[in-house]
């Protein structure tokens, strides 16, 4: 019996100790990780994870994180994203993914903060991706911004822009305004309402994101909308630069160097920029420099921190616009007065901004930005010299939370600016020919404190497996303070104070999977648009405390859908905005205007997107885009200087749009593009008895990209803009007044036949 027994005890014994040398022979090594977008560093759910045999292994979760049994070699793979390929072998990893182009409809979309697939929003929201980007012409964004229907860039010169969006913004007469714009999470729309996005280096941006109409509750639901810029991340473990060198028409040189170092933990990624040219008119000469700063720490599973700074020095000479007789037979010249006093804009402008994220437990995370910027001034012109300084501040916060079907956002953003202004005679006429302008005694000095806040709510109810609604809040309150520093018997004290009542504006939406193929959405949304401190002066002098703000309904239909493996995408979006108390800029001398409101506009519109993949494998790919825009923007009631211009088309906006182009890409290294932009007539004036001729533009684009070492790649290009030479206005000044009997400026010449070339050098250490 014993020798039985130990008999079983020793089998026994001889199994534990077999199956522990076993197990611990073949310990599994779990190794965790998150999966990143690249571009602006969001966490991607839903990312398949696949081994060698095409078996999927994980999935990401909705914070990004996922988990694997083993290290080895996989494929991490999203739609809308590009497959990436990574050796896993050490724990708490961080993988990113770049966007795929050509599947836009499928990516995650920030422009809420409520991260969703494209296809799901239930308003316009257009993406521009770093590969769109490079497409063009990278000197200006004209081109990209005005493929997106609906959006539609003048450019009178490099320094010289304006942006409108669904006609709100085509009445202000020099920049864009009524249009809210964020760098990351930086408010870049001044306390006044202006809006600067020219000046950023393209190459910083990793896409734009913009959201079209009063569809964005926690951006201060803008009347226009919103332009949301990100910029581009460096990679993690990765170390590399760049350098790019273009040459072109007009003296045009342009240079970039791009540093880029990652470890596991932190990105950091510096770009310098330098831009020349002469220009194509005479007082043209164009010098910008930018340094940009971004910084990403990833600090644990629950906090990470992003850094942003960007510095840019601009000295440009002005043209300015021209009359009908100039513009037709001497576009190249500029303006006889800005000429003679060599009138150019002399600034520096700066933002730096610091972001912390933390999730606090898998539904809810708090995000917190604070901010500061600074823009200093100086511009001779022929009727003043003004300087400008401006320094401002401010804070916002959001928790983004999810509650069984509920995803939500919930937060607030203050903002304050200080906005110092002092105008100076200008007395080039009575110095010696060629001296330019000459500062002399000062007869004007403001100081503005403007300030605002918004608190925000918008949340997302996945009503059914196809079916999301959509409800949004946002609560603004604008004051501002003018102090005149500058009083005597012929300058009356203009100083005051005005605070607007709070403005209240909420959004509904909806967004229904009809299939696979097709999504509808609706949205009902409400927005504004605050007046700026000078147009709250009386001619006297005076604060007008009876001027209101614009306020306005938007309504919305639209629908996305994808077919033929997503070859074919056609989206679809017919709107009405309703706009109450416009505000009208009347002029009354040069420089000087004042606000009123003047009526009530009506803006009905159409926006098509069609793409279509004629050719895609692993060698060759050829895509073709069509955007188009039909505009019916009318003055619905609209009284100003006794006459009554109601049912007369919306000033400064074209009819029509359309922009179509075909992108080629090639597996050995060889791509191009051609665009084609058409541009229906523009009322330039509110009696609708002028107008701007239609035109059309053709723009080219080659290059070569070749892969000279494993770590050098080599990338060069060429371009034409405007192949036919078309003669046409590039950008048009509404209602111009002429004084002292000369003829009114409406034109901007545009630029004729021009070339571009470059040559790019990339190294990854």
């Amino acid at each position: 019996m014993k020798t039985y027994k130990s008999f079983i005890f020793n089998k026994i014994t001889i199994i534990v100790i077999l199956f522990f040398s076993y197990t611990s022979g073949n310990a599994q090594q779990i190794i965790t990780g998150r999966i990143l977008e690249k571009e602006n560093g969001t966490a991607l759910q839903f990312v398949t994870i696949t081994n060698h045999e095409n078996k999927i292994v994980s999935t990401s979760n909705h914070l990004g994180y996922f988990k694997i049994s083993n290290s080895g070699v996989y494929r991490v793979s999203k739609t809308g994203y590009q497959t990436k390929t990574v050796d896993l072998k050490s724990d708490n990893v961080i993988i990113q993914l770049e966007l795929n182009p050509d599947r836009l409809n499928e990516v995650i979309v920030n422009a809420y903060q409520l991260p969703l697939e494209l296809k799901k929003a239930n308003t316009t929201i257009d993406i521009i991706s770093s590969k769109n980007l490079e497409r063009s012409n990278t000197t200006s964004p004209i081109q990209v911004l005005n493929r997106v229907p609906g959006v539609f860039m003048q450019s009178g010169a490099l320094n010289t822009n304006k942006i409108s969006i669904r006609g709100i913004g085509s009445r202000n007469l020099y920049g864009t305004s009524k249009i809210r714009a964020y760098f990351q999470d930086i408010p870049l729309t001044s306390g006044n309402g202006e809006t600067t996005i020219e000046d950023f280096e393209l190459s910083a941006l990793s896409r734009f994101e913009i959201i079209k109409g009063a569809g964005s509750s926690i951006y201060g639901a803008g009347l226009g909308g919103t332009i949301h810029l990100t910029p581009e991340h460096a990679y993690l473990n990765q170390t590399s630069a760049e350098t790019d060198i273009t040459i072109g028409s007009f003296g045009l040189v342009k240079s970039v160097l791009n540093v880029n170092h990652g470890t596991d933990k932190n990105s950091y990624k510096l770009i310098y920029s330098n831009t020349e040219s002469d220009g194509y008119r005479d007082n043209n000469a164009y010098n910008r420099q930018t340094f940009t700063i971004n910084t990403n720490h990833y600090l644990s599973q629950k906090d990470d921190l992003s850094i942003i700074a960007s510095y840019v020095d601009l000295n440009a000479f002005i043209p300015s616009s021209l009359n009908e007789d100039a513009y037709n037979n001497n576009p190249k010249s500029a303006a006889f007065t800005w000429a003679q006093a060599q009138g150019y804009e002399d600034a520096q402008r700066g933002i730096f901004g610091a972001s912390w994220n933390h999730q606090y437990h898998d539904n809810l995370k708090q995000t917190t930005s604070i901010f500061t910027s600074f823009k200093k001034a100086y511009e001779p012109r022929p009727f003043d010299i003004l300087t400008e300084n401006t320094w401002a501040y401010g804070l916002r916060s959001r928790f983004l939370g999810r509650w069984k079907k509920f995803n939500y956002t919930l937060g607030g953003e203050f903002f304050k600016d200080r906005y110092i202004s002092k105008n100076y005679e200008n007395l080039y006429q009575e110095a010696p020919e060629g001296s330019g302008s000459i500062e002399g005694d000062k007869f004007s000095d403001f100081k503005e404190n403007r300030t605002y806040y918004n608190l925000f709510f918008e949340s997302n109810y996945q009503a059914s497996e196809k079916t999301m609604l959509s409800f949004g809040l946002n609560l603004n309150k604008t004051a501002y303070t003018l102090s005149d520093r500058f009083i005597s018997d012929e300058n009356p004290d203009q100083s005051g104070d005005y605070s607007f009542k709070a403005i209240l504006s909420p959004k509904f939406g909806i967004s229904h999977q009809l299939s696979k193929h097709i999504s509808l959405y609706s949205n009902i949304s409400h927005g504004f648009s605050p007046p700026s401190t000078q147009e709250t002066l009386l001619p006297d002098g005076l604060v007008n405390t009876d001027i209101k703000p614009e306020t306005g309904w938007n309504f919305e239909l639209g629908t996305r859908s994808a077919f033929y493996n997503n070859r074919l995408q056609f989206n679809l979006a017919l709107y009405r905005l309703d706009v109450r108390n416009l505000l009208v800029a009347r002029r009354t001398g040069n420089d000087q205007f004042i606000g009123v409101n003047a009526g009530r506009t009506l803006h009905n519109g159409l926006e098509t997107v069609i793409k279509y993949q004629w050719l895609t494998s692993k060698k060759i790919s050829l895509n073709q885009y069509i955007t188009y825009s039909l505009n019916h923007f009318e003055f619905k009631d609209f009284e100003a200087d006794g006459n009554n211009f109601s049912g007369n088309k919306l000033t400064g906006v074209p009819s029509n749009l359309l922009n179509t182009g075909l992108d080629l890409d090639t597996a050995f290294g060889l791509y191009a593009t051609v665009n084609y932009q058409y541009v229906g007539r523009i009322p330039i004036t509110d009696a609708n008895t002028l107008f701007s001729d239609r035109y059309s533009l053709t723009n080219i684009k080659l290059g070569f990209k070749h892969n000279l070492s494993n770590n050098l790649n080599l990338n060069i290009h060429f371009g034409l803009d405007n192949v036919f030479n078309t003669h046409y206005a590039s950008q048009i000044l509404i209602n111009a007044t002429g004084f002292g009997g000369a003829a009114p400026r409406y034109y901007y010449p545009g630029q004729p036949l021009n070339y571009y070339a470059g040559v790019n050098l990339s190294y990854k250490f």
